[in-house]
């Protein structure tokens, strides 16, 4: 069974060109699933796994507090995983055909105000590397709306400051150039001129935009945990991820009369559906600006 795991794996490193972190969720999914159903179930192949099995799977899952956004990701990764069999005749069935999805709760994103915003970027010491980097990470993040991975993922020839545009990799490797504001280009020349040199391991060089102490490309815990750092210095309550400038980034350009699509393919986006998310929060914004300053609210 672990086998079989290992070939659907390789399938979707080599045939369709997935992202890391979705390559890592499948084989997570699958190895929970398939530990479920040889060690609880004591089903010995995936042939012989019925739709019943998958139930008792997801049952146990439900009863293990996990959420219905997880669920409904276990469940997408075993479909996928049993159409694969099927297709590659290493099962006679698929299981899961009439397996449904649960029902997921739309959450908002959450959003960070202008205000917010301002104070968060205008935080990091421009005294020395650490702060010029943060700076630039920062304002790059805001000005592009891209994902946290691709960001670290930067190399300095994706920078392209003199045009004012950054190249970078999505989901499924997918290449897409988004264009930089002229705040952020300036933190981004600050940055390699002062900043980068001195963090910059002699020895060991990289080709890495963002580099962290030891000269090395900066990790997303390293991000995430320097911007804790610079939110709790900022003294912003809000809740902070590493997601969450780009939601704003997002929010704030639709506020701004900015176009649905032109927002999908900055953020890269391979459906509009889930750019619409963002018009649901400049509702809700509307709404409680009404409601805190209109006199009969």
């Amino acid at each position: 069974m672990k086998d079989q795991i290992k070939d659907f794996i390789h399938y979707l490193i080599v045939e369709r060109g997935l992202s890391n972190n979705t390559i890592v969720s499948y084989e997570r999914d699958l190895k929970s699933y398939q530990k479920h159903l040889s060690e609880i179930q004591m089903v010995a192949s995936f042939n012989n796994v019925t739709r019943l099995h998958i139930i008792q799977f997801l049952k146990s899952l439900k009863e293990s507090g996990k959420s219905s956004k997880t669920i409904a990701r276990h469940t997408a990764s075993i479909r996928n995983f049993h159409q694969f069999l099927l297709r590659e005749k290493q099962a006679d069935q698929d299981p899961s055909v009439l397996i449904e999805s649960p029902q997921l709760e739309r959450n908002l994103p959450k959003i960070l105000s202008l205000q917010e915003v301002e104070k968060l970027l205008d935080s990091p010491k421009l005294t020395n590397p650490f702060g010029l980097r943060d700076k630039a990470m920062l304002e790059l993040l805001y000005a592009t709306g891209i994902r946290v991975t691709e960001m670290i993922n930067l190399n300095l020839t994706d920078a392209h400051l003199t045009m004012g545009f950054i190249r970078c990799y999505g989901k499924g490797n997918k290449e897409r150039i988004v264009p930089i504001g002229r705040t952020s280009t300036d933190a981004l020349m600050d940055y390699i001129e002062r900043g980068r040199t001195k963090l910059m391991n002699k020895k060991e060089p990289t080709e890495a935009l963002f580099i962290n102490h030891h000269g090395k490309r900066i990790s997303r815990q390293g991000f995430w945990k320097n911007l804790k750092k610079i939110a709790l210095e900022a003294n912003i309550k809000s809740e902070l991820t590493p997601h969450t400038l780009r939601h704003s980034f997002a929010t704030h350009l639709l506020e701004n009369g900015a176009d649905l699509r032109a927002v999908q393919e900055m953020l890269g986006h391979a459906d509009i559906s889930t750019t619409q998310i963002y018009t649901h929060v400049t509702k809700t914004r509307l709404k409680d600006v009404y409601n805190q300053f209109h006199p009969r609210a």
